[in-house]
This record gives structure tokens, sequence and C-alpha cells, in this order.
């Protein structure tokens, strides 16, 4: 989808609950700004929630979207940031959750290969895969 130096580059970007299930994603070039790319994700965000990010989703027009839907963002700042704003260690320890949905996908197949030249049926694989994984949620253990 899109070049760069190491030759064409896709990224995934997921918002997922709290038990790690995927509940929006989208596809962006390699070489696009995180913070840019994924702010239209952020409209399922309800009063009261809070968002977990990394760095480059830092940006003062994402925390100030996120006040005024009543949610608070808790993203680490980037390290030359000047005004620093409320952050809790304890909070975004809970951001794994996030990562272990990444970890489950790479698991299937089709996502980890990229075998899919077009970006609609990689985002179709990526959507089945994120559908057994809510599937699994629901499965009985006992």
């Amino acid at each position: 989808m899109g070049r760069s130096r190491g030759g064409l580059t896709t990224k995934i970007h997921a918002l997922v609950d709290a038990e790690g299930r995927p509940i929006r994603l989208k596809l962006t070039e390699g070489q696009a700004h995180d913070g840019r790319s994924a702010a239209d994700m952020l409209d399922t965000i309800q009063p009261g929630n809070i968002l977990l990010a990394d760095r480059a989703y830092d940006s003062d027009a994402l925390r100030e979207k996120m006040s005024a839907r009543g949610a608070w963002a808790n993203v680490r700042a980037m390290p030359n940031r000047v005004k620093t704003f409320p952050f809790s260690a304890w909070v975004y320890r809970q951001r794994n959750a996030v990562e272990r949905f990444f970890n489950k996908l790479k698991h299937f197949r089709a996502v980890a290969t990229r075998y899919d030249k077009r970006d609609d049926n990689f985002l179709a694989s990526i959507q089945l895969a994120s559908i057994r994984i809510w599937l699994r949620s629901y499965e009985s253990v006992s």
C-alpha cells in the first residue's frame, strides 16, 4: 500500500476494548503518521472511557477531542513535549490488551504473511481473523 525504503508497507490501526477484542480496524500507508491517520477511529469512544495509546498518538488535538467527548486520553507524552498532561503509569500498563490483540492477529497466516496485494482484501482477512478472536472470547473453557 505505502512505499518506503523497505518496500511496500502497511500499518494496522486497532481500537480494542478492555478484553482485547477489536472494535475498529483501519489500514494506512506505512509512512503515514499514526495520530493523524487514526483520528477518525476515535468516534466510537464514549464519555467516561479511557483512551490508552502509545506516544505516536500524543497530540493536543487528540487530547482536546477526547476531553470534548468526556473521555480521558492517557497517552504517554513525547520526550520533547514542553506542556505536560496528567498521566497514570498504572492505567497505561493496561494497554497491553492492544499488544495481545496484535499477537493473536499474527497467529493467522494470511495476516502474518500478507499474501493479499490489495488493501481491501488484506483488511477483509484482518476482519475475518478479528471475528475469530471475538468468537474465541465467548467459548466455554469448561
